[in-house]
């Protein structure tokens, strides 16, 4: 088995003062040599372009501490700081410019380390002064790896191999990089600060040793490869966890779990049903393996190995270990299955409209479970207790974000069988050698574990990523057909093989001066000089594409450039390439050396989920929509298009105005970044116009009290509605009408009734009296005939006044108004006691004693005005 040897070179970038913010942490544990982390979103200064709402001076220890941690939220390009103690936010953070954006992260108690993946562009913060110290520049996209532990930071190339310590404050080279075959894998820490990858085309893992940060003046330092342990076979499929001290190594090929420590390496077979996947971090407990598309975890302690079932369908994230249990999160559901150390269900943690990936974080005893896509997260304490996390809570520093439009369905489930058989299996012969190179089969709904390949009296495993195989000891003039399968969990599928091969020494040399270019239309162009055919001519090239942990074959070309198809790609992730030149006789060269390294790109794709939002302003409109896949470049800007107006906006909402009332407009929307404006995604948003009214039937309610009912038709505006009596003030009402009080018996009153909002108003009018209030003369004991003549009226409201006439018992009159006068003590004859006298109608100005009166309506005299 080879063995991965380091080479020194040089360091081309050179750090600049400028800094960039901010992302998402997979991942922070605390170790021995302090932290190493991927996923959840850490601080932010205005220093490096984030807008902080309100904050002065930042708590220092608040950003590095256990109990709290920063989560992004990827549609509003923002983080809030989550106190793990009471799951509150205490803080938001606008971050300029991040909208869209996937930041790698990277941290230690002292220093932070950001990666743009859209830009490339890596910053340092100094978390001990909150201060940037520098800046440099990687390749953009998907294959730059970061990795900080104590004092020593790395930037780990794995498409180009290039594995480079830097000062982790100035961004400055410290010795010489190291360099590995292309493909390589991982770049992450032990506890105890090794740095350990992956080489699959070796089959190996490497330990790298740190230089010291701050060697002796005038001593020469450099990181040193102190370990290099065959894992595998050449060309298995691998990933690596993080160990106390040492690594954790995953043979998905050869279904192998491998963990290397100080003093040993021990082998177990791991009977998986599927692809397995590691977490970043396993510590010192059992190591989960988690099929993710089988929905098992394998919980390896030791020698022995648990299986366990994940509960629902579909796809899942590696299971993360904390506090015992296992947090294995379904993206799809917006759901977390926590599993105990036996692999029952003990919890789920639900997230609704989670919107997609979920982002678990383990930061000293609390679990940070972030939906980056939602305004949503949850924490998790030591002892399982779950506290649900409002990223957008109003109550802070910040502003109140209009909410988020709901995910699209999930797609339906294929149906699940034994792979097909691969297509183009093409072998070329070399000097005792043979090239072997096939297309992907299809997985029928359970992805590919592995490819075999036969035809030399051996089999040959190779991981489902590579899908090229190299194999010499051949025999010179002996022909040979190979035959190339896939396996998944549901078995093997049909053989397919390939051109009979005879090797042979006659052989090209390899082609000269590789370059490849990524264009805007989402193509690749690579190009060479011409081969030496050494006397045979060279009939065709055939191309390999080299990704991070992959080695595929591309394509096939006559001339010595070739396009790669737009969409072939993945846009934003790196690829380099490598050329075989093939002669007449069909044998081919050894491959190339490695091109330069690209990330193809094209226009943006369409903002997602665009929609109205309700605007209170006359003829306004307002939109909003989720960031457009930027297909590989930033997104710079969006074109809204309504009313024959196009105008470019750098947020994901924009309010239009200038349009008539009550009218619908349509809106365009399109995503802009370096190839040009994408395709549109469509709307109507239609302006508020002014209220209507619907009269209904007026009507008094008692004496004192008149029913005024309408509908209101407020056409989209805040509408508010009032109403006035006899031509005085206003009041309001509410906008589906009401009763107006404080009214008197007997009257007629007009109203106008009117609905306003910020398009216009509206009103109508019309009148209702109240029925007159009447009162009964009363005399319920008549005691020694006292009322037999009747009870006297008076001019004025006391007995000792003038006397008008006498009412007999039983006759009503109609009561106008009451006043305090002398008092009439009624009680011996079963009537009141009272100084109240009520004026009556019929006889000029007349009072009558309260005492002896029964008004209607139940003997309220306040229900009369004062005289």
């Amino acid at each position: 088995m080879a063995v991965a040897r380091a080479r020194a070179a040089q360091v081309g970038e050179v750090p600049s003062s400028r800094a960039v913010a901010l992302t998402r942490l997979r991942r922070i544990s605390r170790s021995k040599g302090g932290l190493v982390t991927f996923g959840v979103v850490i601080g932010l200064l205005a220093a490096l372009g984030i807008t902080l709402f309100g904050l002065g001076t930042v708590d220092h220890a608040l950003a590095t501490s256990n109990a709290s941690a920063w989560l992004f939220s990827s549609t509003k390009g923002e983080v809030a700081r989550v106190n793990g103690e009471t799951g509150k936010v205490d803080t938001r953070f606008k971050v300029v410019d991040a909208q869209g954006h996937v930041i790698q992260v990277s941290q230690s108690d002292r220093y932070l380390l950001l990666r743009d993946l859209t830009t490339g562009k890596v910053s340092s913060l100094d978390l001990a002064t909150l201060q940037i110290s520098a800046t440099t520049q990687t390749t953009a996209g998907l294959g730059v790896t970061l990795a900080l532990s104590g004092e020593a930071a790395f930037i780990i190339d794995a498409v180009q191999g290039v594995v480079r310590q830097l000062d982790p404050i100035a961004l400055t080279p410290v010795g010489e990089p190291l360099r590995f075959p292309p493909g390589v894998l991982g770049g992450l820490f032990d506890g105890a600060g090794t740095l350990w990858m992956a080489v699959p085309s070796e089959g190996t893992v490497v330990g790298v040793r740190p230089a010291p940060a701050h060697p002796s003046p005038g001593t020469a330092v450099n990181p040193d490869v102190v370990r290099t342990v065959p894992v595998a076979d050449p060309d298995h499929d691998l990933s690596l966890s993080g160990l106390g001290a040492g690594v954790a190594v995953l043979d998905s090929t050869a279904q192998t779990l491998t963990t290397v420590t100080a003093d040993q390496t021990h082998v177990l077979k791991v009977p998986l049903s599927g692809v397995g996947a590691l977490p970043d971090r396993s510590g010192t407990g059992a190591i989960p393996v988690t099929v993710v598309d089988d929905r098992h975890v394998y919980l390896v302690s030791g020698t022995h190995v648990a299986d366990f079932t994940v509960p629902g369908t579909g796809s899942l994230s590696p299971a993360v270990p904390f506090a015992g249990r296992f947090y294995v999160a379904d993206d799809r559901a917006g759901r977390v299955y926590v599993l105990d150390a036996n692999g029952s269900l003990a919890d789920t943690i639900a997230i609704p409209s989670a919107g997609g990936q979920l982002e678990l974080t383990v930061r000293g005893e609390h679990l940070f479970i972030n939906a980056p896509n939602s305004s949503s997260a949850r924490v998790v304490d030591n002892h399982g207790r779950v506290k649900v996390v409002d990223k957008y809570a109003n109550n802070v520093l910040g502003g109140d974000p209009p909410p988020v439009p709901p995910p699209p369905p999930p797609p339906k489930v294929p149906a699940v069988g034994p792979p097909s058989a691969p297509v183009k299996v093409v072998a070329t012969a070399g000097n005792a050698s043979v090239h072997l190179t096939w297309g992907p089969a299809n997985p029928n709904g359970s992805p590919i574990l592995r490819y075999v390949v036969e035809g030399d009296g051996q089999t040959h495993q190779v991981g489902a990523n590579q899908r090229a195989l190299d194999i010499a000891g051949l025999t010179n003039g002996q022909q040979y057909t190979f035959t190339v399968y896939a396996v998944n969990a549901k078995g093997a599928g049909p053989k397919r093989a390939a051109n009979p091969v005879m090797p042979t020494s006659a052989v090209p040399d390899p082609p000269l001066t590789i370059s490849a270019k990524e264009n805007p239309n989402g193509t690749v162009t690579i190009s060479w000089a011409a081969a030496n055919g050494l006397g045979h001519p060279v009939v065709r090239y055939d191309l390999t594409q080299v990704s991070a942990g992959a080695q595929t074959p591309l394509a096939s070309a006559t001339g010595t450039s070739y396009t790669v198809p737009a969409g072939q790609l993945a846009y934003g992730t790196q690829y380099a390439f490598t050329v075989t030149a093939i002669n007449d006789k069909g044998t081919a060269s050894k491959p190339s050396t490695i091109s330069n390294t690209v990330v193809p790109y094209t226009v943006p794709g369409p903002p997602r989920n665009l929609q109205p939002v309700p605007v209170d302003a006359k003829g306004t409109i307002s939109v909003a929509w989720q960031p457009a896949a930027n297909n590989g470049r930033p997104v710079t800007g969006y074109q809204v298009t309504a009313g024959g107006t196009t105008q470019t906006v750098t947020g994901t909402s924009v309010q239009l105005s200038g349009f008539p009332d009550n009218a619908p407009v349509p809106v365009s929307v399109k995503a802009v970044n370096a190839a040009g404006p994408g395709p549109a995604a469509n709307t109507t948003a239609t302006t508020i116009g002014p209220p209507t009214l619907t009269a209904g039937q007026a009507s008094a309610q008692g004496y004192n009290a008149i029913n005024v009912p309408f509908a209101t038709n407020t056409h989209g505006g805040a509408t508010t509605c009032a109403i006035s009596l006899n031509g005085g003030g206003a009041a309001g009402i509410g906008c589906s009408g009401g009763q107006v009080g404080g009214l008197w018996p007997g009257n007629t009153y007009t109203f106008t009734v009117t609905a306003t909002n910020r398009a216009g108003s509206a009103s109508f009018g019309g009148s209702v009296a109240t029925p007159a209030l009447n009162g009964t003369v009363i005399c319920p004991s008549n005691n020694g005939g006292y009322c037999n003549s009747g009870i006297w009226t008076y001019r004025t409201p006391t007995q000792s006044g003038t006397a008008s006439r006498a009412l007999p018992v039983g006759r009503v009159f109609r009561a106008e108004c009451w006043v305090s006068g002398g008092n009439v003590n009624a009680t011996p004859w079963g009537a009141k006691n009272t100084p109240i006298w009520i004026r009556i109608t019929g006889n000029g100005t007349e009072y009558f004693p309260w005492a002896w009166t029964r008004l209607d309506g139940g003997d309220n005299y306040r229900a009369l005005p004062g005289c």
